[in-house]
């Protein structure tokens, strides 16, 4: 019954996507340069690179280094991490495969699980849309990564499917959303099964070939490692990446990003294909839940979708689909504006200390740029009472003391870390 309201729910919407019009700003998107070296001073990032595409007109520019000290301003073959950008690759090819029929949303994941190996239960089964929407109950992270453990190499295949045994679900799967990474490698897990190969090979076949992204990659070669941007912090080596093929690994760069978000907003011409629409549609609204937690990186959502994640309502012109992502030193953003056929991509390698001004949101700001490209006005900044402001401040000291205990007890006692990948 929730897959059939979800469908319904996307069906509804659809027209209000299509009637929506805005007007164009900028004649030439060359414009948008000063935009992105707004996005770089204020994040104090080492290094960034700006990809926008708006009808048939692409636009690129990088800034700053490719790494502190380099002098080399980052190009279109730069090598970027994706990090949870990941994700939306891996929804794509599931919603390739719902539309082929060799699954379904409401498969449960119970049906692509290794040979004995039992799916934990609170009330109902995990299904692969709870895997997509991150509505399965599952936690964020298995635990932290053994010290030295490169980023988005853990946990493999068999140390994932060995925790999910002994799991205990958080909640209901479908009754609440909780931000999960080990549910996309999972998730990723099922769908190999269910076409009886590798994933690598699986998304090479679907995505990756086809639209000719060829430096989009889980196995970097050793010419690609060098090109790889670097913050400025060791943040381990560049290697192969598999173990985290649904929710984090892969690589690619701003020529690559450029031809996927054609293909995201219908703009490459007869040479790219465009994406189904029901690959970014909503399937689940926030009213429907009865919580959520670790969505709202790049502002309050309005609906939930495949990996994506939706700002505003459909009717409004202002609505945005966006994916943020972050992990060894980067911070990534793709946010779409259909209505103007307009999409943005950025990544930022972090920068010194302190570096930026204060309180300035990537992420938020990136958004901004998307509508300022679109022709229209920034979107408001939430008002908070006295009371709201005080009861928020108090939440963030409790945020900031619990993850500096972790810390201390991470480095102190285990000498071990935690992968981040939003």
């Amino acid at each position: 019954m929730r897959l059939v309201l979800a469908f319904l729910l996307f069906l509804s919407l659809l027209p209000a996507v299509a009637q929506t019009e805005s007007p164009l700003a900028l004649e030439n998107l060359n414009d948008a340069n000063q935009m992105g070296e707004e996005l770089y001073r204020g994040s104090g990032a080492t290094g960034l690179v700006l990809v926008v595409v708006r009808g048939n007109q692409v636009f690129f520019h990088g800034y700053g280094e490719t790494a502190p000290g380099s002098g080399q301003t980052p190009t279109k073959e730069s090598i970027i991490r994706l990090c949870s950008l990941t994700k939306i690759f891996t929804t794509d090819l599931l919603s390739k495969m719902v539309a082929d029929g060799t699954v379904h949303l409401d498969d449960p994941l119970q049906k692509y699980a290794p040979q004995g190996d039992v799916v934990p239960e609170k009330g109902a089964q995990i299904t692969l849309l709870d895997l997509a929407t991150h509505t399965a109950g599952l936690s964020r992270e298995i635990g932290t990564a053994p010290r030295h453990t490169p980023h988005f190499t853990y946990p493999d295949y068999a140390t994932r499917w060995q925790w999910l045994q002994t799991t205990h679900l958080l909640y209901t799967p479908g009754t609440q959303a909780y931000y999960s990474n080990i549910g996309f490698d999972l998730l990723s897990d099922a769908l190999a099964d269910a076409a009886h190969k590798p994933y690598a090979t699986l998304l090479w076949e679907r995505t990756i070939k086809p639209l000719h992204m060829w430096q989009t990659t889980f196995y970097p070669t050793a010419g690609q490692c060098e090109r790889l941007m670097q913050s400025a912090r060791r943040e381990g080596p560049c290697t192969i990446t598999e173990n985290t093929e649904g929710s984090s690994g892969l690589y690619s760069t701003p020529a690559d990003m450029a031809t996927w978000l054609e293909y995201l907003i219908g703009a490459g011409g007869s040479h790219i294909p465009v994406q189904a629409d029901a690959s970014h549609a909503i399937y689940l609204l926030p009213s429907s839940l009865q919580s959520q937690y670790g969505l709202s990186h790049a502002g309050r959502v309005s609906g939930i979708g495949l990996g994506w994640l939706h700002l505003r309502a459909n009717g409004d012109p202002q609505h945005i689909i966006q994916k943020t992502g972050g992990g060894a030193g980067f911070t990534t953003y793709i946010a779409l504006h259909p209505a103007s056929h307009t999409a943005l991509f950025v990544a930022a390698t972090e920068g010194s200390p302190r570096a930026g001004e204060p309180g300035f949101h990537l992420y938020k700001a990136a958004n901004n740029v998307l509508l300022a490209l679109a022709g229209l006005p920034p979107l408001p900044q939430p008002v908070f009472h006295a009371r709201t402001h005080r009861r928020l401040l108090r939440a963030s000291r409790r945020e900031h003391s619990r993850r500096a205990v972790g810390r201390r007890r991470s480095v102190g006692r285990s000498g071990k870390r935690k992968e981040r990948a939003e």
